[in-house]
């Protein structure tokens, strides 16, 4: 049971005990650095209950307290705030219960509880994954990571957008300017190629749109008219009948894609449980809205197509089947949530990390689902996120003015090792352990100085201020670990066994915030948000660093005192690890 239970269940006897009366909850507070305690109960929203002054209601309670409650030591009320100091006993057993378990904080899924799926990446396969990929796969493989460790099982899943007229302009552009090149003739990774190739359409489009408006056609006329739009449209249409040469291009180009795809993924490490794609589920959904019309959920206007009406609930009147009978995206989007819960029968909730852009459409989607009657559309997230910017301002696919992922990796990587070797903190590596460390800081800076964000502020990302080993950055946190590494590598002694001490009041405040770490996972998994463990990590280390300023470790005398130390550091330092592991981010036995 922890301090926070103890505490409300006894202030809330005492209360009773005291002045006859129930209270229904207890607020609590850190207490001030100024003010001696360990945690403080608010007063004030007890007046509500009982009429008087808030510091003798305090001083009632706070004697109370210490009387009944031998975890509490003492007292002190400033105005109507009880701040109450707890014993050493009970730190001391709150960290040997936690000392030897490796999954501390985390906890593990119940049998019988239904599972969570995650939806992240999902990019098209006409181009390489970019900086906004980069912040969407973060997000979504950490989010995956805090709910599992909340104690659900979870499925990554993502949907490939490997269809559509986006797709056949790349196709059309290598098939018309790519002379036969491979990813094997280039040496250029599969996404990269496609990629350029759609650039190209880009280029070459835009040409044949100045020469028909040179001939008299309107913007809008030349736009339509131009010949390339024309042939990728034709292309599109032979791609969903069927047509073998054009389906047997596709499937080719997609596989270079794909291989490219996996390359990244490995290098950014982020992983998938199932894969679900465009070309098998843009189908789907249209048997769904049949079954709606008929329990009036959806209704058809007098051109034959099929909407559904939302503006009871503050929403307007969604198509969900085009007039022609085809599908539009929310019809997709229906029909693949439904799939996925047949596909796993034990999902009973779905998060979907998508940008800000699209939070009407899940609104949307999500109140669809519920109004056909499905549970499990209870429990259904967007998962809404800020774009990223960087100083040079915003990005364009089409124009090929996109920050590449790869090259971002690489980016990274290459400024860690600058910084490092300004530092010169890497004398007796060899170049191989130096890359290795080089790599783990570079992502470390790029995956926390994204994470540490809430998911839905825009970004600014800087990629030289986040490789910083002071401040709030991934290696700082990263050098801290590998100091206490280093700590323990000299501890040549037996500190296996737990002891006895007067704790000192750094290593209490240490304990303190140790404390809050198994709150702190679920607190980030209710809310899908990976900044509340980047931040609670950032606050562990300084509190870890003001211990190590102020307390001799391995030169302290008492034996007993400096075995806790070091398992009290080795401690936070496999805290620092799980807490990393959340955010997908290594940290490094040395520095």
């Amino acid at each position: 049971m922890n301090i926070q239970h103890i505490i409300e269940s006894n202030v809330k006897k005492g209360f009773s005990t005291l002045y006859n009366t129930e209270i229904p909850s207890v607020e609590f507070q850190t207490t001030r650095k100024e003010f001696e305690g360990d945690i403080t109960v608010v007063v004030f929203p007890m007046l509500r209950f009982k009429k008087g002054n808030p510091v003798q209601i305090g001083e009632d309670l706070g004697k109370y307290l210490v009387e009944h409650v031998s975890e509490i030591t003492n007292y002190n009320v400033v105005k109507g705030f009880l701040n109450l100091v707890i014993s050493d006993a009970f730190y001391l057993d709150f960290f040997n219960s936690i000392y030897k378990d490796e999954n501390f904080g985390t906890a593990a899924a119940k049998e019988d509880e239904k599972a969570i799926m995650v939806e992240y990446s999902s990019p098209n396969t006409n181009k390489p994954l970019h900086l906004g990929h980069v912040r969407n796969n973060l997000l979504g493989f950490s989010v995956s990571e805090i709910i599992k460790a909340a104690g659900k099982k979870v499925y990554k899943t993502q949907i490939i957008n490997d269809r559509g007229i986006h797709i056949c302009k790349s196709m059309l552009a290598w098939q018309k300017f790519g002379e036969g090149e491979t990813p094997t003739s280039t040496g250029l990774k599969g996404d990269k190629l496609v990629g350029n190739y759609y650039v190209k359409f880009d280029q070459e489009y835009k040409k044949e749109i100045a020469n028909l408006i040179a001939e008299g056609k309107t913007e809008e006329e030349a736009k339509k008219e131009a010949p390339l739009l024309l042939e990728a449209q034709e292309m599109l249409r032979k791609w969903e009948a069927g047509d073998d040469e054009v389906v047997s291009l596709w499937k080719e180009m997609n596989g270079w894609v794909y291989d490219g795809f996996e390359t990244t993924y490995k290098n950014m490490g982020v992983d998938f449980d199932t894969l679900y794609y465009e070309s098998d589920t843009y189908l789907l959904g249209k048997d769904v809205v049949a079954k709606g019309l008929e329990k009036g959920v959806f209704y058809k206007k007098e051109d034959g197509s099929v909407w559904c009406d939302l503006t009871d609930e503050g929403l307007d009147e969604k198509i969900v089947l085009r007039s022609d009978g085809t599908a539009v995206y929310m019809t997709q989007d229906i029909g693949t949530a439904i799939q996925r819960v047949k596909d796993f029968p034990d999902v009973g909730g779905m998060v979907y990390t998508v940008g800000n852009e699209q939070d009407y459409h899940f609104q949307v989607l999500f109140l669809i689902l519920k109004k056909l009657g499905f549970d499990w559309a209870k429990q259904l997230h967007h998962l809404s996120y800020g774009m990223v910017d960087l100083p040079s301002g915003k990005m364009k696919s089409r124009e090929g003015t996109v920050v590449d992922a790869d090259d971002l990796m690489v980016e990274m990587t290459t400024t860690a090792k600058e910084i490092s070797e300004e530092l010169g903190k890497l004398d007796g590596y060899s170049d191989d352990e130096k890359n290795e460390l080089y790599k783990t800081i570079g992502l470390g800076a790029l995956k926390y100085f994204v994470l540490k964000v809430d998911p839905k502020k825009r970004i600014l990302f800087d990629p030289k201020s986040s490789v910083d080993f002071q401040g709030n950055t991934g290696p700082f946190i990263q050098y801290t670990y590998a100091r206490i590494q280093s700590i323990i590598r000299k501890a040549e002694f037996d500190y296996s066994n737990s002891v006895t001490i007067d704790l000192h009041e750094k290593e209490k405040e240490l304990l303190k915030q140790l404390a809050l770490f198994p709150e702190t996972i679920q607190q980030a998994a209710s809310n899908y948000s990976p900044a509340v463990i980047a931040n609670y990590t950032y606050d562990l280390v300084k509190e870890f660093n003001s211990f190590y300023q102020n307390v001799s470790i391995l030169g302290e005398e008492n034996q007993d005192k400096k075995i806790f130390r070091v398992q009290l550091s080795k401690k936070v330092a496999d805290t620092i690890k799980i807490a990393f592991s959340l955010l997908g981010i290594q940290v490094p036995e040395r520095m």
